[in-house]
């Protein structure tokens, strides 16, 4: 079976469990022959991909009457994926996602890593430094660079904790979260597992 998950700049595929990616920009979508299942938040490759047939969009067989109408289709077949837990994504932005018995219970949308550290350098340049992930968040910090990243953290960290729920970590800085969550599940193709259970839902192969 040949998966893909497709961004705003890379085909991320997994075949079987090997998983690779191709560049939007250069990825010709029409030299697989084979089928493949996938999920795209790129309005352009969507337009190219829905005149190839053996290019099946699964975002078509969810019931998405159980989230809200602008969620993204990575966010949604993340909580399909899970039961019970709190699901971070973090990458260009830190999406968190509860789901509970199965249901979705809501969710909020954090700058990501990138985005926050270029929010302060913007207040000021005395204010550019990288985060320290490795901060103690129960300690209040007596320095710049622990003051800047305990506002950061510490508010993520208490916002998820609060729901007393399993903490599942995804995306391109999720080992760098993984220091704050420690006690957190890391499941680098969560997604997949999310389009393997759509797929076994619709039974469509």
């Amino acid at each position: 079976m040949l998966l893909c998950d497709i961004g705003n700049t890379s085909y991320h595929f997994l075949d079987a469990e090997k998983d690779y990616k191709k560049d939007v920009k250069s990825f010709d979508a029409s030299t697989i022959n084979d089928n493949v299942y996938y999920i795209s938040v790129n309005s352009e490759v969507n337009a190219v991909l829905k005149t190839l047939k053996n290019w099946i969009d699964i975002s078509d067989f969810i019931d998405k009457s159980k989230y809200y109408e602008t969620m993204g289709i990575d966010r949604i077949v993340a909580v399909e994926a899970l039961q019970n837990a709190i699901i971070i994504d973090a990458g260009s932005a830190i999406t968190v996602d509860i789901v509970n018995n199965g249901d979705f219970k809501g969710g909020f949308i954090y700058p990501g890593v990138d985005a926050m550290r270029k929010t302060y350098k913007n207040i000021s340049p005395a204010l550019d430094y990288s985060f320290n992930f490795d901060l103690d968040l129960d300690i209040m910090p007596k320095n710049s660079q622990d003051a800047i990243s305990y506002g950061f953290l510490k508010t993520l960290y208490s916002e998820v904790m609060s729901h007393e729920l399993p903490v599942v970590l995804t995306g391109g800085n999720a080992k760098e979260l993984q220091k704050i969550f420690k006690n957190a599940f890391f499941d680098e193709k969560l997604i997949f597992d999310g389009m393997k259970q759509i797929i076994k839902k619709a039974k469509l192969c």
